[in-house]
């Protein structure tokens, strides 16, 4: 291998010179191909925190200081939790193909009937909640992104591409049916990438003195320019964010998710990467996730205002129901925002009731508007909390 370093390259929007990484020659001949291996984080020179990044930066750091208080208040925080992994999990995987509905993973028996689609929704769900639960007694390092990536990719597509490990093999990343000879751009080679990904750690658990939301930029930068799996790098990285803020205490829920964000302007996000390997030019590509971060605290800000005060008006209605069946109607609306979208046998199994009273209770809740039937499902009915899925669904849409 011969290593040729990229010339430090003027950085034009702060007059300064900085390299970004080196191309890495790999193998000889017609077989020949340039890997990219990028310089260990922090950049030099340092981050100039000034101008639209330090006012955005502000922005976002209020915005993610109140979206973090106000999670603490929400009406059944688990249930809204649990939904909102459920739809990073699904966005997260669109964004990587998968074509899947919010109603598709919400199914009552999605698990029992998942196509390929859906499981893989179904394990980023599963590997969220594992590595959060990680989380409270093991630092963040490179293992634990290897076992979660051993959940996210057990069974799916993409579970022959050594799922839990670190590639040993060269990938590159293009438009479909494109070769490392056309490819868009080429990863570190297997034994330089195991060198980023040392420092990349040591990085994630060092004392940096730039704000929490910097690093976690430069961090999501690093990863996706490493690309250290065969498969589900772009899942893992956008995990590895909320994991990084939690870690620092800067959310301590998993509350800020950023796929819906990344869905809307994929484009310019892996055109913002690229400008920071070929110019080094980080301070852009700062910007813009600063930009993703403040614009999706602000978007669960108002999902959490709407589903609290769609909690308040049925609840309130509920109360009104004649007493000898509002404590049944109440513990079927409980349910109903935990799993939006119901069948009659499953509810009345999981609530501990007669199929027959489980019937009763959710005609009433249709005729109360919080209810509706939807489809069926073999020869079950499916039952829909309509206007709390309409909250969830926005930025969902294939």
């Amino acid at each position: 291998m011969n290593e040729l370093v990229n010339p430090s390259i003027e950085n034009e929007s702060i007059g300064i010179e900085r390299n970004p990484g080196s191309l890495v020659k790999n193998l000889s001949g017609d077989l020949a191909y340039f890997s990219f291996k990028p310089v260990p984080l922090p950049p030099y020179p340092p981050i100039e925190v000034s101008g639209e990044l330090l006012s955005t930066l502000i922005e976002a750091n209020r915005k993610v200081a109140f979206l973090d208080a106000i999670s603490d208040k929400i009406p059944n925080q688990n249930l809204f939790l649990s939904m909102y992994i459920r739809k990073e999990a699904l966005v997260s995987s669109q964004i990587e193909g998968t074509q899947c509905t919010l109603d598709d993973v919400l199914d009552p028996n999605a698990e029992e009937n998942a196509n390929i689609d859906v499981g893989e929704v179904i394990n980023y769900i599963v590997a969220t909640d594992y590595v959060l639960d990680r989380l409270h007694n093991f630092p963040l390092c490179m293992r634990l992104l290897k076992e979660t990536h051993a959940v996210l990719m057990q069974g799916v597509r993409g579970s022959d591409k050594t799922p839990g490990e670190f590639r040993t093999s060269q990938n590159w990343i293009g438009g479909q049916g494109s070769t490392i000879k056309n490819a868009r751009y080429i990863p570190p080679n297997p034994n330089d990438m195991k060198d980023c990904l040392d420092a990349l750690e040591k990085y994630i658990n060092s004392q940096d003195t730039l704000d929490p939301l910097i690093q976690a930029a430069l961090i999501h930068y690093q990863f996706e320019t490493i690309h250290p799996f065969l498969d589900g790098n772009g899942r893992i990285g956008r995990l590895l964010i909320t994991l990084f803020l939690i870690e620092k205490r800067i959310i301590a829920k998993p509350v800020l998710y950023i796929s819906c964000f990344l869905k809307l302007n994929r484009v310019e996000y892996y055109d913002r990467l690229s400008e920071v390997r070929k110019k080094g030019d980080y301070e852009q590509w700062i910007i813009f996730f600063l930009q993703m971060i403040r614009d999706t605290a602000t978007d669960a800000i108002e999902a959490i205002d709407e589903l609290e005060r769609l909690h308040k008006k049925n609840a309130t209605l509920l109360e009104s129901v004649p007493l000898r069946t509002r404590e049944n109607a109440l513990s079927l609306f409980e349910y109903v925002e935990k799993s939006p979208i119901i069948d009659t046998t499953k509810t009345a199994r999981e609530l501990g009731l007669s199929y027959n009273t489980t019937a009763k209770n959710i005609d009433l809740l249709c005729k109360n508007g919080i209810l509706a039937p939807t489809s069926r499902h073999g020869k079950a009915h499916l039952f829909s909390y309509v206007d709390y899925l309409n909250i969830l669904r926005k930025g969902t849409e294939l």
